[in-house]
């Protein structure tokens, strides 16, 4: 039984070791961060962020697709790249939380930085604003906190509802309606999943905010900000 389990675990380690391996890898890993932005790019766009060549770039790319990290799309000439499922992205964030805490000093020049403020983590709103927002519906009982996810209430599927998602399409789909994710600099909870994703797609769409070219820094609008705080009572 010992041999048994043995051989199994050096089996994980190995998986461990070669996807750590794969995402490790200096260009890979500005690769991988460029994506967090939820959009697909081309190998040229990517080959920019990671400074490297454009055929360097398929290269890697093609190793974090073929390891079921990235998905790509041809359309015409072009091929665009993307993070494949929704573990990827959470692993990016979990391992941003390893950076080490900064010092007092650092953290006060930074207070005010517009990315750290509100940003999008995948395709949910993270930093500051992000939070603000989740721990808000949590303490209104629009989700409750369910083990390692958050189960949406009645008061939830109303207020939902209100602002335009159906939960209940979203909970016939496979990806997690709703669950915490781990914010790397606020290194508090912010919303993710299905839920979170829809809430961003809704903002966006009613222009409460927007996004800042070729950055995943969000802004609100004037808009925005009073209808958070009429809705909420979330004031940014």
């Amino acid at each position: 039984m010992t041999t048994s389990i043995q051989l199994y675990l050096n089996m994980e380690i190995e998986q461990l070791e070669r996807i750590a391996g794969l995402i490790g890898e200096p260009a890979r890993i500005k690769i991988l961060w460029a994506l967090m932005d939820g959009k697909a790019h081309t190998a040229t766009e990517l080959s920019i962020v990671a400074e490297i060549s454009p055929q360097s770039a398929s290269m890697h790319l093609n190793k974090l697709t073929s390891a079921d990290l990235l998905k790509v799309i041809s359309q015409g000439r072009h091929r665009y790249y993307s993070i494949a499922r929704d573990e990827v992205a959470y692993t990016m964030e979990a391992m941003a939380n390893l950076i080490p805490a900064i010092n007092i000093k650092t953290a006060q020049k930074i207070t005010n930085d517009p990315f750290k403020y509100c940003r999008s983590c995948y395709d949910h709103v993270a930093g500051k604003a992000g939070v603000a927002i989740t721990e808000k519906i949590l303490k209104n009982g629009y989700l409750a906190e369910m083990d390692d996810s958050y189960q949406v209430t009645d008061e939830g599927r109303i207020f939902f509802k209100a602002f335009g998602i159906d939960t209940e399409v979203l909970s016939k789909h496979k990806r997690v309606v709703a669950r915490p994710c781990l914010d790397w600099s606020e290194r508090r909870l912010h919303l993710a999943g299905s839920l979170g994703a829809a809430m961003l797609n809704k903002m966006l769409t009613e222009h409460w905010i927007r996004r800042v070219q070729d950055s995943r820094t969000l802004v609100f609008t004037s808009i925005g900000k009073s209808s958070l705080y009429d809705r909420l009572g979330v004031e940014i």
